[in-house]
């Protein structure tokens, strides 16, 4: 409703600036140097030489002065003047006293966010966790890369590429993606690569899937480079480290071969994603 004058202050409750007497009975209010106005003398508790002034008795006010009743010296002492507001409702709240369990949820919105927040020092997480990803997300990957000369016989078993992971959830899924890369040497005819891709959990080794490229021979001169990839979607059902492995060997010929040969024929490498089942 509207008011005659000027209209109260709710809360907003404050510690006036200290006065300094003299031989006076009018001083200026002021809070943080400047001109502090009251609702009324209501509003102010004032202590004088350590006694508690009655309000519109020991002192009146008019706008952002105070008049006593009578004059004082300079060797009074105005102890403090606190400005209490509308102590009727509650308005502005006295600093500091606003904790974070008095802010209600959710009212913190973007509109009470500065355009620009200086995060500096400050650690910034993005609020959720792997659960609250969609299924099908992404949530880790891991890759490595093998590029070292392997020399096999025929039948001969031989690691190629493996990596380690730790799944964040024992509902994941694995992609998992493997290149091998051979040369065939010495041998007219037919040879074949094999692949093999494994998982091993805790030691035991578990087959996936498996995978091969034939290689064929004109000249015991020459060297037959060839490659092919090898993948599988794997359900390991665990949160301990997974190893996934990928191996080979030859067939089919009598010849060593290779795998990685000089870096000429490309590295061998293994990805593995972790999905959200």
């Amino acid at each position: 409703m509207p008011f005659i004058g000027q209209q109260p202050i709710t809360g907003a409750y404050s510690k006036l600036d200290a006065i300094t007497t003299s031989a006076t009975a009018t001083y200026n209010l002021l809070l943080d140097s400047a001109a502090y106005s009251p609702a009324s003398a209501n509003h102010l508790l004032v202590s004088l030489n350590g006694v508690m002034q009655a309000p519109q008795d020991s002192f009146t006010v008019s706008g952002s002065t105070i008049t006593f009743a009578s004059a004082l010296t300079s060797s009074d002492n105005i102890d403090f003047i606190m400005a209490l507001g509308d102590v009727l409702n509650i308005g502005t709240p006295s600093d500091g006293t606003v904790t974070a369990a008095k802010i209600g949820t959710g009212a913190v919105t973007d509109a009470k966010l500065a355009s620009t927040l200086d995060l500096s020092g400050k650690t910034v997480t993005y609020g959720l966790d792997d659960s609250d990803m969609p299924a099908g997300s992404v949530i880790q990957v891991v890759h490595a890369e093998y590029s070292t000369q392997i020399s096999s016989t025929n039948n001969s078993d031989f690691d190629i590429v493996t990596v380690n992971i730790t799944p964040k959830s024992n509902t994941s899924k694995f992609l998992v993606r493997g290149i091998i890369m051979g040369v065939q040497r010495g041998t007219v005819g037919n040879a074949r690569l094999n692949g093999i891709l494994k998982r091993v959990v805790g030691g035991t080794a578990t087959q996936l899937t498996l995978a091969g490229a034939n290689f064929w021979m004109f000249d015991t001169q020459n060297f037959r480079h060839g490659g092919f990839s090898i993948d599988d979607l794997d359900s390991p059902a665990t949160t301990s480290q997974i190893t996934y492995k990928l191996s080979g060997s030859w067939a089919d010929h009598s010849n060593p071969s290779y795998v990685n040969k000089d870096g000429n024929s490309g590295n061998s490498t293994i990805t593995v994603m972790e999905i959200v089942g």
